[in-house]
This record gives structure tokens, C-alpha cells and sequence, in this order.
């Protein structure tokens, strides 16, 4: 399935108005789903998995 950048970044644009605008509704967790679905298809995608692991290693080496 392909998917330009564009639309991603438009689906971007429109979760992110929809999180400044009134929270998140039923309708916009759909536009949401949408937009990471997308981005898992793009280029960007393996940069996002190695910062999200990255991030729960160093979440997990804090010691309380």
C-alpha cells in the first residue's frame, strides 16, 4: 500500500488539531489509527520503532 509523505503529514496536521481543538472523540481515534498506520508504511517508520525503543530503555534502566 503506498501512502505519499503528504498525506501523512496531512493526517498529522488533522490529529493534531484534534487533540488542541476539544480532546479525542470516537471519530478522531479513527484518524489516529489511520495516521499511525500510515506512518508505519513510510520511510520515517524504522527511526520511530529504534527512538520508542530506545526511549523504553531508558525508562526501564531508572531506578526508584
Amino acid at each position: 500500500m503506498n501512502l505519499s509523505m503528504s498525506g501523512v503529514v496531512i493526517l498529522g496536521i488533522i490529529v493534531f488539531l484534534f487533540f488542541r481543538k476539544d480532546g479525542l472523540k470516537g471519530s478522531h481515534a479513527v484518524v489516529t489509527a489511520l495516521f499511525g498506520f500510515y506512518l508505519a508504511g513510510t520511510a520515517i517508520a524504522p527511526s520511530i520503532t529504534a527512538g520508542g525503543a530506545s526511549l523504553a530503555g531508558l525508562l526501564g534502566g531508572i531506578k526508584f
